[in-house]
């Protein structure tokens, strides 16, 4: 049966709002499970009919809303007993001939989970005013795969369909706030200005560890480089969930995480999302459950369009003509909430320093221009391949002058990483702990701050590999990829 047939059927029931949108641009053939499949569009909108195998009496069929082929148990038994199943995107949609079915909240308690504060607008205006636009992703594994950074982009298209996009992905596993301020320049602007950014970094933050103030500074450092770069981007804080959030939220507590990455957004007036509340309280609802739907962490195919929708939301909320932040607010950059964030923060290659003779390496250090390890121990992208410093023995000992405020080393931690001992301009030596519980099985890009509260000037950082490594390790071995440089000059 021809999906163009089925306003011409009497034997088929079809909603009004449905029947003034049929208007049918594209037919394509697949198949589904097995049962044919027509595909087109209904202004604009995807759309597709599954069909039976033979159609039972009077053609019923259901339609289908969000998430289709999650759990499709149903759909499958309902087109075993002749049903027709259809489906339509209406993912965002919230002012049309649909609004008898999309509510503008599609979440259980009624309310959502977004703060606008000062809105989208300045990006939108860039968008439509030059028809271009440069948006960019920037986080851990979750914003690193494919998923819902991918359904996001595709959504910003259907949008603004006259505008070019520059989709800028600077998502790396592991890596959280930190890092983040630190490659912000090399991953995130050296395209050229950024006009919207989407950052995630609470699961990150969040399991590797980090102090209240390590994730203020790290989160501080990136929002307000972009700001610094360009005030007239925009900027969404995503709070993504995990296990020891939702056993938090369900105890009546926000994430300590949550909260200092809100306090950041809050300083700066800038949106954000708690996709941890979402998810766990959508769960507590019944909707669906972790481990079938969400499986992890990194979420199933689900878990991404779930993370997209709510963004999506968002962003009609942003755009919509009722919305108050309907006119761009006046950009003013605060005092930041803390002088010691990295919002000049850069990487500096050891092999810059090397060159410049700004490393002494005393003994037991070497350059090499492309490190890779010999083991079966995985690595990341940008940390294999690259030159590395690196120190092998216990007691091997460099020295590097610096300019700034903050110093900090960011490793591949594997089976065999080792410790160090330091200090700055001859003060008191201190210990850092190099080797983390992920590092057995991966060379893991670790970040980690050395000195963050210097004044500003030239400094002497002296570095040696401690005597005594984790007990889980099978050596002494540093490898450094970047030195990190806070550094207002």
């Amino acid at each position: 049966m021809h999906y163009a047939n089925i306003a011409n059927s009497k034997s088929i029931w079809l909603p009004a709002f449905l029947l003034s949108l049929l208007i049918i641009q594209k037919v394509s053939g697949e198949t589904w499970e097995g049962y044919n499949k027509l595909e087109f569009t209904v202004q604009g909108r995807k759309a597709f009919l599954i069909e039976p195998a033979e159609a039972a009496s009077g053609n019923p069929w259901i339609w289908r809303t969000e998430f289709f082929g999650h759990e499709p148990q149903a759909d499958l038994a309902l087109l075993k007993k002749g049903f027709h199943v259809a489906y339509v995107d209406v993912q965002n949609l919230t002012h049309t001939g649909f609004d008898d079915q999309v509510t503008e909240s599609q979440t259980p308690f009624g309310y959502e989970y977004f703060l606008l504060r000062n809105g989208l607008q300045r990006c939108r205006t860039k968008f439509e005013q030059d028809k271009r636009g440069r948006v960019a992703f920037l986080g851990g594994s979750i914003t690193a795969s494919k998923g819902w950074r991918d359904l996001v982009c595709e959504d910003l298209k259907r949008r603004f369909p006259e505008t070019q996009f520059d989709f800028v992905s600077s998502g790396i596993p592991s890596l959280g706030s930190t890092p983040g301020a630190f490659r912000f320049q090399r991953d995130v602007l050296a395209g050229g200005p950024v006009d919207l950014l989407f950052e995630e970094a609470a699961v990150n933050d969040d399991t590797n560890g980090f102090s209240d103030v390590e994730q203020v500074r790290g989160m501080e450092g990136i929002v307000r480089q972009a700001l610094l770069s360009n005030p007239q981007m925009d900027i969404v804080l995503l709070h993504f969930v995990d296990p020891g959030k939702i056993t938090e939220i369900r105890s009546g507590k926000t994430p300590s995480v949550i909260v200092n990455h809100e306090r950041v957004a809050e300083h700066y007036r800038i949106p954000s999302i708690n996709l941890a509340r979402e998810v766990t309280e959508r769960i507590d609802a019944g909707e669906f459950t972790w481990e079938k739907d969400f499986r992890d962490l990194h979420p199933a195919p689900f878990g991404h369009a779930l993370y997209a929708s709510s963004i999506g939301r968002m962003l009609s909320a942003a755009w919509s003509e009722s919305s108050p932040t309907r006119t761009a607010a006046v950009v003013t950059l605060p005092a930041p909430l803390d002088s010691a964030s990295y919002f000049y923060g850069r990487l500096v290659s050891p092999k810059e320093l090397v060159v410049n003779k700004k490393i002494s390496m005393v003994n037991g250090w070497r350059l090499d221009e492309q490190w890779k390890p010999t083991g079966k121990a995985g690595t990341r992208p940008g940390f294999v391949n690259v030159p590395a410093l690196i120190g092998e023995g216990a007691g091997a000992t460099l020295k590097l002058t610096f300019k700034g405020i903050g110093i900090g080393i960011f490793i591949a931690s594997g089976p065999d990483t080792g410790n160090i001992d330091y200090r700055i301009d001859q003060g008191e030596w201190h210990k850092q702990e190099l080797f983390t519980q992920w590092s057995p099985g991966l060379h893991l890009p670790w970040a980690k701050m050395l000195a963050s509260e210097l004044a500003d000037g030239t400094h002497e950082l002296e570095m040696r590999v401690s005597e005594k490594s984790d007990e889980r390790s099978q050596g002494h071995a540093i490898r450094i990829i970047h030195f990190l440089l806070n550094d207002p000059t």
